[in-house]
């Protein structure tokens, strides 16, 4: 949801200008959440003030109909913590689970759980609907407790996905199917601060995802399971790529795909507007 606020008449505008449809984004009299972020060595620390606002307050009824022309959900994040938006974006998710494809960011922040049970229940209903799962290796050790990365992966796909990513950091990140396990190394660049850094990940997998047209296919989960091991490394290779671009720049500031020279053999993204 945006406010009508000015800040989201300014969140409106900058994604207007950057060609983002919001159509799907309703306009509600609640404030905007307010967020601060701290630098520390290039970490980002964070505060916010959510209480009542135009985000967190969505219901159900407050969400559109998804037309034909959406391929894929994404949710995670504070926004499946915080209440009555947790759940309604839950049952969104879980209504379109198995028309569309599901991809599934927990990002998780113990701070913000009020009812771990509750979470964690909620977390195992969109992990086993999901088809594509992605966790830190953070968020898998609080999920599963300390272990082998890579077994630990292969755990929760049993759960329903069709596609786990893990992402170490510096470290690069991996993903599997039940038929591979690839790989793609973080470049290494000069951060100057990671805000944004995951969410650009993410959307780097859809982008790839798309460019193979495995998004809008009708056995799209079957499509997932069944990618090469090179259409998978390039997918993953475009969302390490462009997040690390992210972090050299304040704020979170996705590149735009000329910003990205050499991108894996992938069928061409649209160019900035």
């Amino acid at each position: 949801g945006l406010s009508r606020d000015r800040f989201g008449d300014q969140l409106h505008q900058a994604l207007t200008d950057s060609g983002v449809d919001t159509a799907l984004a309703p306009r509600v009299a609640r404030p905007s959440t307010l967020a601060f972020v701290a630098l520390v060595d290039g970490q980002a620390r964070y505060e916010f003030f959510d209480e009542g606002s135009a985000g967190r307050m969505l219901s159900r009824a407050d969400l559109p109909d998804l037309g034909s022309d959406i391929d894929a959900l994404f949710l995670g994040g504070i926004s499946l913590m915080a209440e009555p938006c947790g759940s309604a974006f839950e049952a969104l998710a879980l209504e379109r689970a198995g028309d569309r494809v599901v991809m599934l960011d927990p990002n998780i922040r113990p701070a913000f759980i009020a009812d771990e049970a509750a979470f964690r229940a909620r977390l195992a209903r969109l992990m086993a609907r999901a088809d594509i799962v992605k966790l830190s290796d953070e968020d898998l050790a609080w999920i599963s407790g300390p272990g082998d990365v890579a077994g630990q992966a292969r755990a929760q796909l049993e759960r329903g996905p069709a596609l786990g990513i893990v992402t170490q950091g510096a470290r690069g990140a991996r993903a599997f199917t039940r038929r591979h396990e690839v790989r793609a190394r973080a470049p290494k660049v000069a951060v100057a601060d990671t805000v944004g850094a995951g969410d650009t990940f993410n959307a780097g997998v859809m982008a790839g995802l798309w460019r193979l047209g495995v998004l809008a296919a009708p056995d799209a989960r079957a499509r997932l399971r069944g990618l090469a091991a090179a259409d998978l490394t390039a997918c993953l290779d475009l969302a390490a790529r462009a997040a690390a671009h992210t972090v050299t720049r304040p704020g979170a500031d996705p590149p735009w795909t000329q910003e990205l020279p050499d991108l894996p053999n992938l069928p061409d993204l649209p160019e900035a507007p």
